[in-house]
């Protein structure tokens, strides 16, 4: 792990008071802030994470510390959103858990990158009518 590589030792957590319930929960970050590995430059976007909490919970002000790490970490969006999951997934060990990360638009072009735990199978591609 390089210096400025995130670390998810500070994430905490707590115990769910309801374990024996399904309940969702939905977390937004609305000042996501990262590198991007290729200028340099800041990438601001929006995380949403939501989960469904098994024998414990994540807690908020670590999970703040936890992202305010990347914003001099540089990654891809792709990399970013995938370890977010990754790090809160081998400390909460959700029943489900899904992140939704809406990138601010760059050159004209918006990205969100949508992951979830576990893995569900990917929709697949639908062939595209030519007209004819």
């Amino acid at each position: 792990m390089s210096a400025n590589e995130p670390s998810r030792e500070l994430l905490e957590v707590f115990e769910n008071p309801f374990p024996g319930r399904n309940f969702v929960i939905d977390t937004v970050c609305p000042e996501f802030t990262s590198l991007c590995p290729k200028t340099g430059q800041p990438d601001f976007g929006t995380l949403t994470i939501s989960y469904i909490p098994d024998q414990s919970c994540f807690e908020l002000k670590s999970l703040k510390m936890y992202l305010q790490q990347y914003r001099n970490h540089g990654a891809f969006y792709e990399r970013v959103t995938n370890t977010i999951l990754d790090d809160l997934v081998a400390m909460v060990a959700p029943k489900w858990m899904k992140i939704e990360a809406a990138f601010t638009p760059r050159g004209g072009i918006r990205t969100t990158v949508i992951v979830e735990h576990p893995d569900r199978p990917l929709p697949s591609a639908q062939p595209t009518s030519t007209g004819r």
